[in-house]
């Protein structure tokens, strides 16, 4: 991780920690139709680079996006129809590579494994959806459009897709997966959230999506407007529950007690041990608190799930990467 990079981040985490802990709750009701623009959805290989065996890094061209998407695919070899699990990342998401190939140790635990691991690239501070309006520094990205209906073609024909979709992430990719799955019925047949937000409506919830954003310089109002109006609401999949009926879910967090990862800082940082601690501590304590939020509500919808709370563990990829193997073995036998 860059220097500038690694400031942004830990800015916003920080302000993410005390407005996560700091803020009571206050939930609407659901939103009425949902503007969410339209756009063409056709994609296609431009570029692909062979890096193992198992692994295909690609350049993947969007018209809904406008602009080339990098995508790392980790794949069996041979013919075979095999399920897709689409892995996405937390807001200081990788321009390149994805965190997950870099950090996560994606490439490491895929390997042998049936299928299709599809790693999306470029999605930092995006909530990977379709933005409302430009923002000048995020730009008016569809991401919607690009993961559920440009992607998934291209994947299945490249690489053996049998149609059988899971979508998984950690943190602000956590909550996308969410999101994705409920505004698109039938499309996954498995969601994982690894020390992720689901909801996204009330005080404490949209005082994170707007710090989330604002860590790239990017404004909310420009991806979903006006915090708990009818686009933003219709991204809440607290609101759209019935569209999460007989997909198996998934969700890890944990209290933000210290670990041994804790005990040695981040290599990164220049900060102290204590303060990288204390924000990636609070962070965790905000996530953890939002899954059992959206726990609760599951619960009262009669939405079966599989629910993990962990008592050590903090907001940074050492966890991450332990939670992965807790989260597959839950996932697999549903694709």
């Amino acid at each position: 991780m860059s220097p500038s990079r690694f400031v942004r981040l830990t800015a916003a985490l920080a302000v993410v920690a005390v407005s996560l802990i700091g803020v009571p709750n206050a939930v609407g009701i659901a939103s009425a139709d949902d503007p969410s623009p339209t756009a063409p959805d056709a994609s296609a290989i431009v570029s692909e680079k062979r890096v193992t065996p198992f692994r295909v890094d690609l350049t993947v061209s969007s018209s809904s996006m406008g602009w080339d998407v990098k995508v790392t695919v980790l794949s069996p070899t041979g013919d075979a129809p095999r399920p897709t699990i689409y892995m996405l990342d937390g807001a200081g998401a990788g321009e390149d590579v994805s965190d997950w190939i870099t950090k996560g140790g994606a490439e490491e635990f895929f390997a042998g494994r049936n299928v299709n691991a599809v790693f999306p690239a470029g999605g930092a501070a995006s909530f990977y959806t379709n933005w409302l309006k430009e923002d000048p520094k995020i730009g008016r990205p569809h991401w919607e459009t690009f993961l559920t209906r440009e992607l998934p073609p291209v994947i299945d024909g490249r690489f053996h897709g049998n149609g059988s979709n899971g979508v998984a992430g950690l943190s602000m990719g956590g909550q996308s997966a969410f999101t994705l799955s409920s505004r698109n019925p039938g499309l996954y047949r498995a969601i994982g959230s690894l020390s992720g937000c689901p909801v996204i409506t009330g005080a404490k919830n949209e005082a994170f999506v707007k710090a989330t954003a604002a860590m790239y310089g990017g404004n909310a109002e420009k991806m979903w407007g006006p915090a708990g109006g009818r686009y933003w609401r219709s991204h809440d999949p607290q609101f759209r529950l019935d569209a999460l009926r007989g997909t198996t879910i998934y969700m890890e967090s944990a209290q933000g007690k210290p670990g041994e990862a804790d005990r040695h800082g981040d290599p990164d940082s220049e900060m102290p041990p204590s303060i990288v601690f204390g924000i990636a501590s609070g962070v965790e304590i905000g996530a953890d608190s939002c899954t059992r939020e959206f726990a609760v509500k599951l619960t009262k919808a009669k939405v079966p799930f599989t629910l993990d709370l962990r008592r050590v563990g903090t907001h940074r990829w050492d966890y991450w990467k332990l939670g992965l193997g807790r989260m597959w073995k839950v996932l697999e036998p549903a694709l």
